[in-house]
């Protein structure tokens, strides 16, 4: 086994040159920062700067490539005095180090009072602008693994506090895992147990053990952690295997450790290094180790946010199923605090309100370490928590939208503290919490149940309004007055619909109620959705000249041609609002850039009715989803090798065809006169690019988007991500059949009836396209609900009557009337010309 001291330095502190401090150049602070606390990452990336950092001693000598920064030029101290050792002794049961925690944190909240008129305040839901981090002087181990380093006699009488270092072990991956070889096959596992113990008692020890070599280790540190990965993977695979004695141990080390930082108090690379060493362990995967869990978790919570920053740039850099396991410790963290297996398994809520908040303000963290990687290393759905689908979401959604008015008594607040009179010394501190400030964590069904409610106070409120309106000029309420009616005739379906729209653009929040002129249906939903259904299929019809279909993307894009009147742009966003206001799924193929410029911004701009709206900065990958071909065009011009200006004879203009008429447009001023070269490509793709989805459709987009916002304004919406809000309008892209078998309710019938047995094996092996057209005959839409056919709510029902009759379908409800045919040949030839057939509505 290899000890190794602390590297031979002069008894003066280290000091760091200036390029070695967190500055403003190296993170970016006021983009990579901003949305942490939301969950939410910008595109740009953490910068990248390899240059080397020289880190010299006072006196001007090198002290060698390998130690690593401190954060900040200035100084603190390397070694504890003797009294502050006394009090991080390793504890001898692991009551003892949780009692300990317990009585520390104790102090912590005393403390609070005395010093909150000077103390930091930390803003959940609006992160302050980041700070540059203090100082930690203490270097990494960077001797020869072999030979353990000791201090000169000069030194010593310099220095006497630090004549004694903290035994540091450093193995290779090779000596570790003969180490481990051994152990298992002798059965003695002192060896391990040793360089366990040693390894994770502080976190000097804990970075000198798993430090990269020297000759890696002088990149930069705001970009790479500079820890060996394999032999940290590999240490913790091991500890899985070993007995319980030795995992004990190194989690009386983690508690120490712990303990031997304030949580307020200063970091440095060093101490971020521990942090994301610890955060890996996959012991806390376990229920008995969420104590400890919890302090590590709450120390990461209250990092400052420079050094939340550096945080993410390492954890990107983590492989994906590293990744993952982390991110589902925590998701597991918080359902089990909120739902525990066991009441007395966890301290009482009301003592560890701080757990979750921590717990969901680190998961933040690894969520914008996923945002800002292409692609991403889980998809953005891994973070939802379907426990949150049972908690209070309306309570939530309320903390978030009006924290004043929040109930008392919630200990849910990232300080720790209960406020039990009121909000509003939580909010004096800012760390009222609630899970809408992390919508990331939140499903799309939990989302989905927020707009909802939020959608049916605001139509309860509009009803409410007019009937009081109605009282006070003294006439007869009438049950029509709380809907909004809409009477269509089939013939003249999009005028009638648009001249509908525009006269009761006031009652367009309250419930949806369509009338077929001349048809005697009832509209229980039904109606609603074959008015939706046939509207949409006329309005996107490529001779209506409204909208282009991409044969190879599938999907449907903005006519540039200039109009004279944008109302039937404004329609569709009024449909698209009508649909997600009133839970009705559409066939809408819009490309994904669609969705990112209805969310931008995501709430209209209040008192100013000439800001732009809609525009977004998109990519040639935005531009691959919406137009194939001419993406693919853009790419090989990026990629040219040869000389582009001599080769192509390009300039900045671009042509369009309308009405076979060739229009040309500059892309810049003079843009007919600019060459394009190697040089300015890049400028050109980007700037044809903005003008093909941004400037040539904003009149037609703006009108689509204030259509949408007419009806589906809520603050809801901030928090959907776009692929969300094409999820609300276009339902799940899953059709499984055998999920809609699993759920579905009968009447008359049993499962193992023979007519059902048939009945499931002719509508399971349909074809797909058959299968939507089945799907639209029994429920109005063919479109799959948020949360996939199991979502659904449909009912097969037994009537006797002639067997020469067809299956009758009430989509109201999803509810499909069956006779008992006699055989499947006979239920398959009556059940598709039923489903071949279905347009118009009767009474029975």
């Amino acid at each position: 086994m290899s000890q190794v001291g602390q590297q031979q330095l002069r008894p003066s502190t280290v000091a760091c040159v200036q390029d070695d401090t967190i500055s403003d150049g190296k993170l970016a602070a006021g983009e990579g920062g901003k949305g942490l606390a939301e969950g939410r990452a910008t595109s740009a990336r953490l910068p990248v700067n390899n240059t080397p950092t020289n880190t010299t001693t006072t006196d001007g000598g090198s002290a060698g490539p390998g130690l690593l920064p401190p954060i900040s030029p200035t100084t603190s101290k390397v070694m504890e005095t003797d009294e502050q050792r006394k009090t991080h002794r390793p504890f001898a049961k692991i009551s003892n180090f949780l009692s300990a925690l317990r009585t520390r944190g104790g102090k912590e909240g005393e403390e609070k009072s005395v010093r909150k008129g000077s103390g930091r305040r930390r803003y959940v839901g609006n992160l302050p602008p980041i700070q540059p981090p203090p100082t930690c002087s203490t270097p990494l181990v960077t001797a020869p693994p072999t030979t353990p380093v000791r201090t000169s006699p000069t030194q010593q009488q310099q220095s006497p506090a630090k004549s004694q270092q903290p035994i540091v072990i450093r193995k290779t991956l090779q000596e570790f895992k003969d180490d481990a070889a051994q152990a298992h096959s002798s059965g003695s596992f002192k060896t391990l147990q040793e360089f366990y113990s040693t390894s994770f008692d502080s976190f000097y020890q804990l970075v000198g053990t798993f430090q990269e070599e020297s000759t890696t280790i002088t990149r930069n540190p705001v970009e790479h952690p500079g820890v060996s990965a394999r032999l940290l993977d590999a240490v913790y695979s091991e500890l899985m295997e070993l007995p319980q004695d030795i995992q004990k141990v190194v989690l009386r080390g983690i508690v120490n450790s712990l303990l031997q930082k304030d949580i307020k108090g200063p970091r440095c690379y060093n101490d971020l290094r521990a942090y994301f060493i610890l955060v890996q362990n996959p012991q806390f995967s376990h229920v008995k180790t969420y104590v400890i869990f919890a302090h590590l978790i709450r120390h990461l919570a209250h990092l400052e946010d420079r050094e939340h920053q550096v945080l993410v740039g390492w954890m990107r850099r983590l492989p994906a199923v590293q990744f993952r396991d982390i991110v589902d410790r925590l998701l597991q963290f918080i359902s089990v605090r909120l739902f525990p297996p066991k009441q007395d398994e966890l301290p009482p809520l009301a003592k560890c309100g701080w757990w979750i908040p921590s717990a969901t303000k680190v998961l933040a963290l690894f969520n914008a370490a996923n945002n800002i990687c292409v692609p991403m290393k889980i998809p953005h759905n891994h973070f939802y928590n379907s426990a949150l689908d049972h908690i209070d979401l309306m309570a939530e959604y309320m903390a978030w939208q009006n924290p004043a008015t929040h109930p008392g008594g919630d200990p849910r607040t990232l300080c720790g503290e209960i406020h039990s009179v009121n909000w509003d010394s939580c909010q004096s501190c800012g760390l009222w919490f609630s899970f809408c400030q992390y919508p990331y964590i939140l499903s799309i069904a939990a989302k989905r149940k927020i707009l909802q409610r939020d959608s049916e106070h605001q139509m309860i409120m509009n009803a409410r309004r007019s009937l009081v309106q109605k009282v006070q000029r003294r006439q007869m309420p009438d049950m029509g007055m709380l809907f909004l009616n809409l009477n269509i005739r089939r013939s003249q379906l999009v005028s009638d619909s648009v001249n509908e729209i525009m006269q009761k653009r006031g009652d367009l929040k309250k419930k949806l109620k369509v009338t077929f002129v001349g048809e005697p249906g009832l509209d229980m939903g039904g109606l609603t959705k074959e008015w939706f259904l046939l509207l949409l299929r006329q309005i996107f019809q490529p001779e209506y000249g409204m909208f282009t279909y991409d044969d190879k993307a599938h999907c449907y894009w903005f006519s540039s041609i200039k109009v004279d009147n944008y109302s039937e742009f404004h329609l569709v966003g009024v449909l698209m609002g009508l649909a997600v206001y009133n839970s009705i799924i559409l066939d809408m193929r819009f490309p994904p850039c669609c969705y990112k410029k209805l969310l931008s911004p995501a709430v209209v701009p209040y008192g100013n009715p000439r800001a732009r709206v809609g525009l977004v900065s998109l990519t040639v990958d935005d531009l691959q989803q919406t137009m194939p071909d001419l993406a693919h065009g853009l790419k090989e011009l990026l990629e040219y090798e040869g000389n582009v200006e001599e080769d192509l004879c390009m300039t900045f203009q671009v042509s369009r065809t309308e009405f076979g008429i060739v229009r040309t447009m500059n892309l810049k001023p003079g843009g007919d006169k600019i060459p394009i070269t190697n040089e300015n490509r890049a400028e050109f793709v980007q700037s044809y690019i903005n003008w093909l989805l941004n400037e040539s459709i904003y009149h037609q987009f703006s009108a689509f988007y204030y259509g949408f916002h007419g009806v589906c304004a809520s603050n809801a919406l901030l928090l959907l991500r776009p692929e969300e809000v094409e999820t609300l309008v276009c339902g799940s892209p899953e059709l499984d059949m055998f999920a809609l078998m699993r759920v579905t309710e009968y009447e008359g019938y049993s499962r193992t009836d023979p007519t059902i047995k048939a009945f499931w094996e002719v509508v399971l092996f349909m074809p797909v396209p058959l299968q939507k057209k089945f799907l639209l005959f029994c429920t109005g839409s063919d479109r799959i609900p948020v949360g996939g056919m199991a979502e659904m709510v449909f009912k097969i029902v037994r009537i006797n009557s002639s067997l020469n009759m067809l299956p009758i379908a009430h989509t109201c409800f999803n509810q499909l009337c069956l006779p008992p045919y006699k055989s499947k040949k006979h239920l398959a030839q009556k059940l598709l010309i039923a489903v071949q057939n279905a347009e118009g509505f009767g009474l029975e």
